[in-house]
């Protein structure tokens, strides 16, 4: 499984293999990571240099991970959230049109959406099904749905679009 690890603002690929090996950016790692008495107090192995952290959460979806006297700020996805925020517009803006693209190939769900309806930033506008999970595509900002290209049952394949937003404010 890969991951992306972002410590703050610099970005690390991490790839756990099936035989646990890790890869950080591409060089291989060894790694040993334990809780300490179900406390936010990790031991962490690297390399054979043996360290203590302390992992508390942030505001939002950081970790605040103090590490031999430094606060580094931690966020990690693995490539499915980043492909289903992509999708789900989190860089979308205010203006213009937002197409939203299939992050994985799969299988509509539902589309509990219709042309001409207006959404609020966060409404659900499709269900997609991929590897056996739900995955719930939202509404990037507010605006009204213009285009629906997709139906349930329909199979759909990655970058597809699958509805188009215009940028409309909804009060």
């Amino acid at each position: 499984m890969k991951y992306i690890a972002t410590v703050n603002g610099q970005e690390y690929e991490i790839d756990i293999n099936e035989d646990h090996r890790i890869l950080l950016n591409g060089q291989p790692v060894a790694v040993d990571f334990d809780s300490v008495d179900d406390h936010p107090v990790f031991t962490l192995l690297i390399d054979g240099k043996s360290y203590e952290a302390f992992i508390n959460e942030g505001q939002g979806p950081e970790l605040l991970v103090q590490l031999r006297g430094q606060q580094y700020e931690v966020v990690v996805e693995d490539e499915r959230e980043r492909r289903l925020r992509a999708a789900g517009g989190a860089e979308a803006g205010g203006a213009g049109e937002f197409q939203l693209k299939a992050p994985m190939p799969g299988l509509i769900v539902a589309v509990p959406v219709a042309e001409g309806q207006a959404v609020h930033k966060g409404e659900n506008l499709i269900i997609l099904e991929s590897m056996k999970m739900q995955n719930e595509l939202r509404a990037p900002r507010d605006g009204v749905v213009s285009r629906v290209t997709v139906a349930p049952g329909v199979s759909v394949e990655q970058n597809q679009v699958l509805i188009v937003l215009a940028a409309v404010q909804v009060s």
